[in-house]
C-alpha cells in the first residue's frame, strides 16, 4: 500500500542533490551574517538587504531540491 504523498523513490535520488546544496546552503549562512553585520553597520545599503535576501534562498535550497525531486516521481 502506498499512501498519498510517499515518495521514496524520488527522496533516495534527489538526497545527493540535497547534500551537495546543503553545502551550497552553508555558504548562504555565511553570506547572511556577513549580509546582517553590515545592514546593522550601514542600513542605508539597499544592495546588502538584496544579498541577504538571496542568502536566504540559498539556505532553504536542501529543502526546495528534495521537494521537486519528490513530486518529479510518482510513488
Amino acid at each position: 500500500m502506498c499512501c498519498d504523498n510517499c515518495h521514496p523513490i524520488g527522496f533516495l535520488l534527489g538526497l545527493p542533490f540535497a547534500i551537495l546544496s546543503f553545502l551550497i546552503s552553508l555558504v548562504g549562512v555565511v553570506v547572511w551574517i556577513v549580509g546582517i553585520l553590515l545592514t546593522i553597520i550601514c542600513p542605508c545599503c539597499i544592495c546588502v538587504a538584496a544579498i541577504v535576501n538571496l542568502a536566504l534562498e540559498l539556505i532553504k535550497a536542501p529543502l526546495h531540491v528534495i521537494r521537486w525531486f519528490t513530486e518529479q516521481i510518482p510513488c
